[in-house]
């Protein structure tokens, strides 16, 4: 028998009553009676008090299949813009959810420091959900993005701290080419909303520019082009997972793009592969942020077709 917390049963075989406070695992569950203890108990020998069922606690989110923890995935909220299929001056913007957490989901915008709210709702783990429209030739009158994410789930696991992402296009984030959107049947660009950001240490900077010279590491120039393919960067790529070799692979392209930035270099070229598209467009997401960054394209389409691209730096 499933029981929920706030609950009000009764002790079969003794005379004790109380709330469920605790649900300890399938068969165990801890009830607080009159004198505030919370006593465990087998759920088989408790019986629920019918008059009193409205203490339940309900909640809206569902429950999950059981997932192993090493098979739970903790990464991988996106947004998503993709065009109309009948007016391709049109885009809607889809929330993706390829965790195995449930999101509690709220969108608004902000526009003349007015907000207003679009979506707000629970987005299920590996789903989608549509939550604005607008027009792309009026990207320059489209207000500012918030969106507010809180995590939840049913199983035994360490919650992240809620998101708060602020976002304002621009046309730099549309000049790439469109990707496979996760879990919907459509091309479209990709915007990651749970990456980490990067945290700068005031005190560890400072200290850098202190530091003797002897200690300082010499950082030996890149090569004009940088080839990102896995199996160029690791011997023992076959018994890496996809997320393992893609921090290899991003790893690598921002230590040589750090080292061109060094060495002056006018540019350089990053070789990534046609594949699904997801290094090409990391690696453009980090570049078109960067502030020593020009501008970037597709490299030499007649030597790479779309598995390259030039970064020029400033």
């Amino acid at each position: 028998m499933e029981y929920r917390l706030g609950e009000f049963v009764r002790f079969v075989e003794e005379k004790r009553e109380g709330y469920i406070t605790r649900i300890i695992n399938d068969e165990m569950i801890g009830v607080t009676g009159d004198d505030d203890f919370e006593i465990p108990v087998l759920a088989s020998k408790v019986t629920r008090v019918y008059g009193r069922m409205e203490e339940g606690v309900e909640s809206q989110v569902v429950a999950e299949k059981p997932i192993k923890p090493e098979d739970f995935i903790a990464k991988g909220i996106h947004l998503a813009v993709v065009t109309d299929p009948n007016k391709g001056s049109v885009v809607h913007f889809h929330v993706i959810n390829e965790t195995s957490y449930q999101l509690l989901l709220s969108f608004s915008t902000e526009k003349d420091a007015k907000q207003r709210g679009f979506y707000a709702g629970i987005l299920q783990g590996y789903s989608t959900v549509k939550v604005y429209t607008a027009s792309l030739p009026e990207l320059s009158n489209w207000p500012g993005f918030q969106f507010q994410v809180s995590y939840y789930s049913t199983q035994e696991t360490t919650l992240p701290k809620p998101l708060v992402i602020k976002e304002k296009f621009n046309a730099k984030d549309f000049s790439g080419s469109k990707k496979q959107v996760p879990l919907m049947k459509q091309q479209g660009w990709m915007i990651r909303l749970d990456e980490e950001e990067l945290i700068v240490d005031a005190e560890k900077l400072k200290e850098s520019f202190f530091k003797p010279s002897v200690e300082k590491k010499e950082i030996a120039k890149p090569a004009k082009e940088v080839d990102l393919h896995i199996e160029k960067l690791r011997e023992d790529y076959q018994f890496l997972s996809n997320r393992e070799m893609l921090k290899v692979q991003m790893d690598h392209f921002k230590k040589a793009l750090d080292a061109a930035i060094v060495h002056k270099l006018p540019s350089i070229i990053f070789i990534h592969g046609v594949g699904n598209g997801t290094l090409r467009h990391e690696i453009q997401k980090v570049v078109s942020k960067h502030q020593q960054v020009k501008t970037f394209m597709d490299a030499h389409k007649e030597k790479f077709g779309y598995g390259a691209t030039e970064v020029v730096l400033k």
